[in-house]
């Protein structure tokens, strides 16, 4: 099983992600499942949503506690204690965010998780320019597609068009895709950074020798 916890703000569509993700997994011929969890449903209050998918039915109904990946809607909630509580030691983080893990604070995070499964994204970016609204979850959605490949950007494009319709859908289906091909290039330069760090140490270790 495969679980994702989404944190975002009221009004950035954490619980249509969820839904979306959901649907992009069914399409794909798998088991899956997505619910909220409100702590206010006010606009710009921290929001969580789950999503669970799985080659069998899925019995569990209660929140994630260890996720496998999570997707961050807004960076401002970096700041919020617990935020990475429970994530698996080879776990997945996705960030709505032009700036780097390191510039964000988290270069730690980041050396913990195997290289290239700590991006960021800037999703909003896209959804103004796509879309003309500031809504980063299709966005996002196919960054994660990109970055975790457990959910295809086709399996997400369809979900997309069986939840939104015509003009709507395909301006969220182009900044999807275009956040899933920035997800994979940052991906490859995470991982091009870290092993040119690696190789540094080594070099560093083996003169000290």
């Amino acid at each position: 099983m495969f679980e994702i916890r989404i944190h975002g703000r009221g009004g950035q569509g954490v619980v249509t992600a969820a839904e979306l993700l959901s649907i992009a997994a069914f399409r794909e011929g798998r088991h899956a499942q997505a619910f909220p969890s409100f702590g206010s449903e006010r606009t710009g209050a921290p929001v969580m949503a789950f999503c669970r998918i799985d080659e069998k039915p899925i019995r569990s109904r209660e929140p994630i506690a260890r996720p496998d990946a999570l997707i961050i809607q807004d960076p401002t909630l970096l700041l919020m204690e617990g935020l990475f509580t429970g994530l698996r030691s080879d776990g997945y983080v996705l960030i709505n965010s032009k700036k780097t893990p390191t510039e964000l604070g988290l270069a730690s995070l980041e050396h913990k998780l195997p290289a290239g499964h700590i991006i960021t994204v800037p999703a909003t970016d896209l959804a103004m320019k796509f879309i003309g609204r500031p809504i980063p979850n299709a966005a996002l959605l196919g960054a994660f597609a990109a970055l975790t490949e457990v959910v295809s950007i086709n399996a997400v494009s369809l979900a997309i068009r069986e939840k939104f319709k015509g003009d709507i859908a395909e301006k969220n289906i182009l900044a999807a895709t275009a956040a899933s091909e920035a997800a994979r290039q940052e991906r490859v330069q995470e991982i091009e950074m870290l092993q040119d760090e690696q190789r540094e140490s080594t070099m560093l270790q083996e003169e000290i020798c």
